[in-house]
């Protein structure tokens, strides 16, 4: 595909398992930004920079244990050869910093992203001293595929390029902006299997909609989310 510009953020995401992230990369929103050139998405195979007649990537851990943790010469091997002085170095990591809508808008605005994807029992240690500029995880859980993370934060980060959402405005009011939940969202038919659409939504009166749904968010935020409010 021939682009007439540079794309605003480059992805690249390194791992075992790059069909992941290529059929991720390439349906709904994230696909049409990168049609518009906007964004371009990379998975590379972290075998390509692997040594040896098997390219092996991991090894048993020191000191025991169980499973196995991917080892640093492919992994520095990689990142020197794909960075840039634009680069910025995340690794994918369940103990890292919490990703958020700051922190997506804040990557946003960068030129290169370089992913590293864990997997197993994660990487060598002397990769995330040396290399990584930042750990950030997606939730306080552990996945099996460091792959999930990086699409989400692709998609997470994506959203907040411009041009890349249809409409700008819907990044206002969404869940976590402020501190709060989304409001409720309603559609045709009016009436469905005896629910109806609240009234307010039907009244045209624009400041009773905004003062309604910043009640419903607040009431939401309250009941559900009670951390986000203190």
């Amino acid at each position: 595909m021939i682009r007439m510009m540079d794309p605003v953020l480059r992805f690249d995401v390194l791992s075992l398992f790059p069909k992941t992230v290529e059929g991720f990369a390439t349906e709904s929103i994230l696909g049409r930004a990168v049609e518009k050139g906007l964004i371009e998405i990379n998975s590379l195979d972290l075998r390509r920079w692997a040594k040896g007649k098997h390219r092996e990537t991991d090894d048993r851990p020191f000191g025991g244990g169980a499973g196995m943790v991917l080892k640093p010469e492919p992994l520095f091997d990689a990142v020197e050869e794909i960075s840039s002085e634009s680069t910025k170095v995340i690794y994918m990591a369940p103990d890292g910093e919490s990703l958020s809508p700051s922190i997506a808008k804040e990557l946003a605005l960068e030129k290169h992203l370089l992913l590293i994807s864990g997997h197993y029992e994660g990487i060598d240690q002397r990769v995330r001293d040396r290399l990584v500029d930042r750990e950030i995880s997606i939730g306080d859980y552990v996945l099996t595929n460091g792959c999930l993370a990086a699409s989400v934060l692709i998609d997470s980060v994506a959203r907040h390029i411009p041009s890349v959402l249809g409409d700008g405005d819907s990044l206002n009011d969404e869940s976590f902006e402020d501190q709060l939940l989304s409001y409720p969202q309603y559609t045709r038919p009016h009436e469905y299997r005896g629910m109806s659409v609240p009234d307010v939504l039907l009244s045209g009166n624009h400041s009773q909609i905004n003062q309604w749904r910043d009640d419903q968010r607040k009431t939401k935020t309250r009941k559900l989310r009670p951390d986000l409010s203190n």
